[in-house]
């Protein structure tokens, strides 16, 4: 099925996007939905809780508190990002959002309070991630590098070098800082 996806999602050059290779997940994915749902479901728990120990707890006040944990789970749930040759995708509750990573056309920061990377393919397709996923999963910053590579080789990649530039160096400092705190030499 995911084949028929990225097919789809990519349009005419889908089947450049199916070539074989590795796909790289986000390993920490799945402890951050953990984290998520614990924290949701501990909001569930003391409204439950503070309200039929107030005695004011009715069927309606449940039901807010059910929507409210399951809003703030639908808020604390972060993008699954995966990235293969050539396509990196971030997929939400609702919907799947994919770029080709070998003909990237923008990739530039966002402002505001949470940092994150948005990239933009010749085809108009856009993501929307978080750095530090690619900073903990070094085999997906070594795809998505050297499909920029590609892509500023190819000319494609018009605006967006030094954000690349700025996040390789971030994972280099991360890299070495690691390194030497398991050596011991920090």
């Amino acid at each position: 099925m995911e084949r028929r996806f990225t097919q789809a999602a990519t349009g005419a050059r889908g089947a450049e996007a199916a070539l074989p290779g590795p796909c790289v997940h986000d390993a920490q994915w799945a402890g951050e939905r953990r984290s998520a749902i614990a924290v949701a479901f501990l909001l569930f728990t003391a409204l439950f809780t503070l309200d039929a120990g107030l005695g004011s707890l009715d069927v309606t006040r449940g039901v807010l508190w059910t929507g409210l944990a399951g809003l703030l789970f639908v808020v604390l749930l972060p993008p699954r990002v995966s990235v293969r040759p050539g396509l990196l995708s971030a997929r939400g509750l609702l919907m799947t959002n994919t770029v080709r990573t070998d003909s990237l056309a923008s990739v530039r920061w966002s402002d505001g309070v949470a940092q994150r990377m948005i990239l933009r393919d010749t085809e108009g397709s856009q993501v929307e991630i978080d750095p530090t996923v690619l900073v903990r999963n070094p085999p997906m910053w070594h795809l998505l590098d050297t499909d920029s590579r590609s892509s500023l080789r190819h000319g494609t990649l018009l605006h967006g070098a030094t954000a690349l530039h700025q996040l390789a160096q971030r994972i280099d400092r991360e890299t070495a800082h690691t390194i030497f705190k398991v050596s011991g030499l920090q």
